[in-house]
């Protein structure tokens, strides 16, 4: 190993594909930031502001703006400098430092869906012992643990990631820094690296999920069984509708991914559902949450004034 060459730097190749148009893309994805940082950040300004959102579910929202905000700024940027340069590269420890960020966020993000669909179980299911179940302290502790779990599983990528040997090849198939197309550039063996990268994702994406899930069930039966009303219904989904949408926008390529493996190569599908979660996905949740939600809209017409707001 003494005669090995340790990688300093490595090139992200994930979008050459689109240097004959780099300017367009250039443009369009930093509106696509610029409407990130705007929407995520004046929900988040409202959320803090407005004491009639002071509730549990604006305080999950108010954090998923939060995890948006940082998911988008660790990755477009970069991929913007990438546009106007004829190499897009990034040193080993900035890659790693990006490769922390993307998973400290994305796990977060997943967990915290999980927690707003119970949330939403509670409300509906539960309504009369709704303020007792998901009273400050408790609802506050579930967002530490969502964020410190996150934090704990990227942490272990990034460390493992950092101790294995790189020694050339330095060209990754990727626009971000992500763990699977650097593990193909590794000298040592990476199994272990994989089998914790299997074993961490399956629990911050799939335990989500089947929170998801139980709780939409139970909510479902609940309605079928208890609520009669039409307006008991409406109620209801709305109140879902928009977590619903947020979920879809997250797990729905994934399945995709999983699902359609003969389109494309693993790496350029990679690429596609990152900048989906990376560059859209970020842009549409401030919509979907307050396009359907009056309160918001209300409170950001009061805090920021009818002629200044575009909801």
């Amino acid at each position: 190993m003494e005669n090995q060459t340790k990688v300093g730097q490595f090139i992200l190749l994930g979008l050459n594909n689109v240097l004959e148009l780099q300017y367009i893309v250039f443009a369009i994805f930093l509106l696509l930031y610029v409407a990130t940082l705007v929407g995520n950040g004046t929900i988040v300004i409202v959320a803090l502001a407005e004491p009639r959102l002071h509730s549990p579910m604006y305080f999950f929202l108010g954090n998923l703006s939060c995890l948006d905000i940082i998911h988008s700024t660790v990755t477009v940027p970069k991929m913007l400098a990438g546009f106007l340069t004829e190499l897009q590269t990034i040193s080993f420890n900035g890659y790693m430092v990006q490769l922390f960020f993307f998973y400290f966020m994305g796990g977060t993000e997943g967990i915290l869906l999980g927690i707003m669909a119970y949330d939403r179980y509670v409300a509906i299911c539960n309504p009369l012992r709704y303020n007792l179940i998901m009273r400050k302290e408790i609802y506050v502790v579930m967002v530490a643990t969502a964020w410190s779990t996150g934090f704990s599983q990227a942490l272990m990528h990034a460390v493992m990631t950092a101790h294995l040997p790189f020694c050339g090849p330095n060209q990754i198939e990727h626009f971000v820094c992500d763990i699977k197309p650097l593990l193909k550039l590794a000298c040592g063996n990476t199994h272990l690296n994989l089998m914790i990268l299997s074993i961490g994702t399956s629990c911050v994406v799939m335990g989500p999920f089947l929170i998801i899930l139980l709780s939409y069930i139970y909510i479902i039966s609940f309605l079928l069984l208890k609520v009669q009303s039409r307006s008991g219904w409406q109620k209801a989904l709305s109140t879902c509708g928009s977590h619903l949408t947020v979920v879809a926008l997250l797990y729905v390529p994934v399945l995709f991914n999983s699902m359609l493996p003969t389109m494309g190569t693993p790496s350029q599908r990679d690429v596609i559902i990152t900048v989906l979660y990376s560059a859209i996905t970020p842009v549409l949740n401030p919509l979907i949450y307050t396009l359907r939600n009056q309160e918001v809209k209300i409170a950001i017409k009061k805090n920021f004034g009818k002629k200044n707001t575009i909801w």
